[in-house]
């Protein structure tokens, strides 16, 4: 029996929902990163997208999906910046207070960007998991809404969206798409990716890739068994989660056609590739798509691949230490 979490038509309500408030992202080829990488990219910007990352659709999914006795209430979530980010921005948006739980070390410039936004920011605890814990307290305590980052049904509605248009925007170009390689910190983007995908009945297998340095949902696919790991140890914020989610998780091991772990040094490789091809900025978990591509290359070379810059939110510290060939 299938065990999928949303359908088609969340995603297509998703997609009428968040319309009014942000326009498609580009998707792009680049002939020196095809030539780089033995294979066709087709690289969707949602770095260019509002808060630079895809995550500010699956806030407007959820905040645009609140009735208007749970907008009164106020809206809290859990975050490593770029959720709590489109979190705050969909609130802002929508006259929606907004809380965010971060644990201590977040990223600074997504917490000043938070704030900017309006949010309220409580800090606690010292990994994304240990701040869902702190999100379940203020939802008992203070009675907010609570907007979980992957565990709510609007958060990969919402991600579908961006299949939604990379398959018309591969169409209106005449571009092939034999694959898409996508990045998994909780899973909603592959999740929506594959909802979209196995309804229009289209045969374009979906990668997952995580870091090493935060592989539990990596490694409990591979034994099809949910498990909570350690702390994460890897610097891209994007993926650093340890345990397996109840609304992605069977999702995941039901859709995945493979599953690849990349090193930190392999994501600031694909970093500097992606400046260095498309001058574009990627954070870490941005550029695991790219990183992957090298582990993936004797199954996709010569095909056409989907990639997600799914955010540029990296600090200049940070940054600085790629460029420089420092990480």
């Amino acid at each position: 029996m299938s065990t999928w979490p949303i359908s088609y038509d969340d995603v297509l309500a998703a997609e009428r929902r968040i319309r009014p408030y942000m326009t498609a992202t580009p998707l792009r080829s680049y002939a020196e990163l095809d030539d780089a990488l033995g294979m066709h990219v087709l690289v969707k910007h949602e770095n260019h997208a509002p808060t630079n990352a895809f995550k500010v659709r699956n806030g407007l999914s959820v905040v645009t999906a609140m009735t208007e006795a749970d907008r009164r209430l106020g809206v809290v979530g859990a975050t490593m910046g770029n959720y709590g980010q489109g979190l705050a921005w969909a609130g802002r948006a929508l006259g929606v207070t907004v809380t965010i739980c971060v644990p201590h070390g977040v990223n600074p410039d997504k917490l000043a960007a938070m704030r900017g936004l309006g949010a309220r920011i409580v800090t606690e605890g010292s990994d994304y998991d240990d701040a869902i814990a702190v999100m379940d307290r203020l939802v008992h305590d203070e009675g907010l809404y609570p907007a979980h980052g992957v565990n709510h049904p609007a958060v990969p509605a919402g991600a579908g969206t961006i299949m939604l248009e990379i398959l018309e925007q591969a169409k209106a170009t005449n571009e092939l798409l034999d694959a898409m390689v996508i990045v998994i910190g909780g899973g909603s983007q592959a999740v929506g990716a594959m909802t979209v995908l196995r309804h229009r009945g289209r045969e374009c297998p979906v990668f997952g890739v995580q870091a090493q340095g935060a592989a539990t949902i990596h490694d409990a696919w591979h034994d099809r068994e949910p498990r909570i790991g350690p702390t994460p140890t890897t610097f891209a914020e994007g993926m650093a989660t340890r345990q397996t989610y109840e609304l992605t998780f069977d999702a995941l091991c039901e859709g995945l056609a493979g599953f690849v772990l990349v090193s930190d040094a392999e994501l600031a490789g694909a970093m500097r590739l992606l400046w260095q091809t498309t001058h574009n900025i990627a954070e870490p978990a941005g550029a695991g798509g790219i990183a992957a591509l090298g582990k993936l290359g004797d199954r996709l070379r010569g095909k056409s691949v989907g990639v997600i810059i799914s955010g540029a939110n990296v600090d200049t510290t940070t940054l600085r230490q790629v460029l420089n060939h420092e990480m």
